[in-house]
């Protein structure tokens, strides 16, 4: 098991113009990392450039199109060989139950996994070279603990975040041989212009300066499941792992008393 981040790296990293890419793109740059920041906004992604334009190439890309991530991805190739992809691009959408949308599930799934698996394609060539050059690389694929437990409205949002810890698990399993680790990093609630949105109370809310610096700790020691805050992370997996009809009835209990909230506003 290699711990990354300790010497220099080159790294993709997606989602780099906001909420915890934004962040991890600041600390990774103020670590000395070479970085390929992949985001939807030119300025944004512009101003990343201006921190140490010697060390940082923008390669703009919604993550939901095919073309554009394998010409963002080839940006890749002028800083060959690329140690580290931090595939972090996603997005939430909440379902509305009365107006079942399949197109906002849709929306989930194909940013939250079909954007990841996109830049997978075009991340694991690149990581491979690297392997044949003797050096350790690594995927991380950013998704959620939010899946643990079915909560309200969350149908689409956790079932792409369910999807993607599958994905990262057996991916982890199939590259072993291939000596290309597989990280999975399951955030709690983060501020970030995402949950700003949200109506419902966010316990154990955390800044996301706080949840990049966790990411790369956990990075630097080699932690191939990356959770926190441990308080939110603890208690929602004792919670998911009590007897199905208990978490059947608590979480229809909590539907009820979001909808009877939402009506009274």
């Amino acid at each position: 098991m290699s711990h990354f981040l300790d010497q220099p790296s080159t790294i993709w990293l997606t989602g780099a113009t906001s909420g915890i890419g934004e962040c991890l793109a600041y600390q990774l740059i103020g670590d000395g990392h070479s970085l390929v920041v992949t985001g939807r906004r030119q300025q944004a992604l512009d101003e990343l450039v201006q921190r140490a334009p010697e060390r940082v190439t923008a390669a703009a890309a919604d993550t939901t199109d095919t073309d554009q991530v394998r010409h963002a991805a080839s940006a890749l190739d002028e800083v060959d060989p690329v140690d580290v992809a931090i595939l972090n691009a996603g997005t939430c959408e909440y379902l509305d139950i009365r107006q079942f949308d399949s197109e906002l599930i849709g929306r989930n799934i194909d940013t939250n996994v079909m954007g990841t698996v996109r830049c997978i394609e075009q991340a694991l060539p690149r990581l491979r070279r690297t392997r044949r050059l003797g050096k350790p690389a690594a995927l991380v694929i950013v998704g959620s603990s939010a899946w643990w437990f079915p909560f309200t409205r969350a149908e689409g949002y956790g079932a792409s975040k369910a999807a993607l810890a599958y994905l990262a698990q057996s991916l982890r399993a199939d590259l072993a041989r291939e000596g290309i680790e597989v990280f999975l990093v399951s955030p709690g609630f983060v501020k970030t212009p995402l949950t700003d949105q949200n109506d419902f109370p966010m316990p154990f809310l955390i800044q996301p300066e706080d949840a990049a610096n966790r990411i790369i700790k956990g990075l630097k020691k080699g932690r191939h499941n990356i959770e926190f805050p441990k308080r939110f992370t603890w208690t929602i997996r004792l919670l998911g792992n009590l007897p199905q009809g208990l978490i059947d009835r608590m979480a229809a209990r909590m539907a009820r008393e979001s909808s009877e909230e939402n009506r009274s506003t």
